[in-house]
């Protein structure tokens, strides 16, 4: 299978679809999945075309986790979460929906329940203010 340059992430990259931005560098993009598992559910793709981890360019991996790591922490933080829950899917039978290399960041807590991931999109007001609270974590 070869990589869509026309997936929804490649979209939100070249500006075509808005997001809840999280984070931003050179390399990375990071924001809020519209159709959370948890609140604070926050996604992270590399800037470089790649359908998933197994086609991906080993010098996109690298800048990829840094900016996994950071934006963890800041969700962490905004949602004084007990745990940290990161998931990446390669392929249909994995779970891959969308064919752009991305990893999941879910904040978790003791007894918290994951939501399915529907279809339903969340509102957006929310994600914006989740969006808020992250970005403030970055920078506190």
């Amino acid at each position: 299978m070869s990589y869509d340059p026309d997936n929804i992430f490649a979209k939100i990259l070249r500006g075509e679809i808005p997001c809840h931005k999280v984070y931003e560098d050179d390399a990375t993009l990071a924001f809020m999945d519209v159709m959370p598992q948890v609140d604070g559910h926050t996604l992270v793709i590399p800037k470089a075309p790649s359908r998933n981890l197994l086609d991906a360019d080993p010098a996109a991996l690298g800048p990829l986790m840094v900016s996994v790591q950071k934006v963890a922490n800041a969700v962490r933080k905004a949602f004084a979460a007990e745990g940290i829950l990161i998931k990446q899917f390669n392929e249909p039978a994995a779970g891959q929906t969308v064919f752009h290399l991305h990893v999941h960041i879910l904040p978790r807590s003791a007894g918290s329940e994951l939501r399915p991931h529907s279809g339903k999109m969340a509102d957006h007001a929310l994600l914006a203010r989740h969006a808020e609270m992250i970005r403030s974590a970055l920078t506190a």
